[in-house]
């Protein structure tokens, strides 16, 4: 759906323009699965890239939002008026990005994902992704067992440790087996939950505290991203320590987190799209991967959880939040 209100306080006096404004300025879609609230600081770093290549909303370029908030039967309808506006570029998720390469094989389309694309069926070839679609990867559903080492780390003596993941994630089965393996390994104890919507997230919780689970490791994927003050909140309420994927989570006043930056992904998707609105074609254009990892932890947090953290531990975090 079109979230106006989002698109005001983002774009301020863009969404006022006349559409015949468009037609003077290249359309660029920005399109997610999930909620538009949820990410300003993506679309934030996305008019970086842009930007860093000569292109600045409301200048020379106009970007239409679109946001399925988790209604994915709604994207091929948010695709098809992207399409409508005469879109010459359209930025996506994931999810989101199936739904606009199966509706156009002309415009060109830039992802950003945490799985790989190959796998997924988005490109043939890193390298050389062919027809209309190229992106950015993080990798983040392959970091699950350092997220698992370091939450031991940080409540060693949590016998058994609760997983959620989003199955209808493309990275989930894949990261889920690599935390199962990399448990078991260690004789850790797990306990995984399946969660695509905010009954199930609750639900889990509720399970994890009833049945005396020492931590959390919360997976990876746009559905828990926008849900992570929800999920955030939920862990606080059950005093629950928990690691996160990202750090937007401890931001929202999570214990600890490690992953990629997705935010600088959509810096380098931002990058993409100003080289294909200068001429490149982007199945031409090999998938970058994104190499900005961070660490953080919320020392606010870990005191009300009453967890103490080494000096070692503490050294080798990108941040700590007091």
């Amino acid at each position: 759906m079109r979230r106006r209100d989002f698109i005001k306080v983002i774009v301020g006096s863009v969404a006022a323009w006349p559409l015949a404004a468009h037609a003077q300025r290249p359309v660029i879609g920005f399109l997610r699965s999930t909620s538009l609230d949820s990410s300003p600081h993506l679309v934030t770093a996305f008019r970086q890239g842009l930007n860093e290549v000569g292109y600045v909303e409301g200048q020379n370029v106009v970007i239409e939002y679109r946001g399925a908030d988790g209604q994915l039967d709604q994207l091929p309808t948010l695709v098809a008026d992207l399409i409508h506006l005469q879109a010459v570029v359209i930025i996506a998720n994931l999810t989101a990005a199936f739904a606009a390469k199966a509706a156009t094989k002309t415009i060109p389309i830039v992802f950003t994902t945490g799985s790989d694309p190959v796998k997924d069926g988005l490109v043939v070839n890193i390298n050389r992704p062919g027809g209309n679609v190229t992106g950015v990867v993080f990798f983040n559903d392959e970091l699950g067992t350092k997220r698992l080492e370091l939450l031991r780390k940080l409540v060693p003596k949590a016998e058994t440790i609760g997983v959620l993941v989003n199955p209808a994630n493309p990275g989930t089965r894949a990261e889920q087996h690599d935390v199962e393996e990399a448990a078991h390994a260690i004789g850790q104890q797990l306990m995984v939950f399946n969660a695509s919507s905010d009954p199930d997230i609750e639900t889990a919780f509720a399970t994890l505290a009833q049945r005396g689970a020492g931590a959390l490791l919360v997976g990876s994927g746009s559905f828990l991203f926008s849900k992570r003050e929800q999920i955030v909140a939920l862990a606080a309420r059950h005093s629950l320590p928990a690691s996160y994927p990202q750090r937007d989570y401890v931001a929202a006043g999570g214990l600890m987190s490690y992953g990629a930056s997705i935010a600088d992904a959509y810096r380098q998707a931002g990058i993409y799209v100003g080289r294909i609105l200068n001429g490149e074609k982007p199945g031409e254009l090999p998938v970058v991967q994104s190499t900005k990892f961070e660490f953080t932890i919320n020392l606010k947090t870990a005191k009300t959880l009453g967890l103490e953290i080494s000096p070692q531990l503490l050294a080798t975090a990108e941040e700590v939040l007091e």
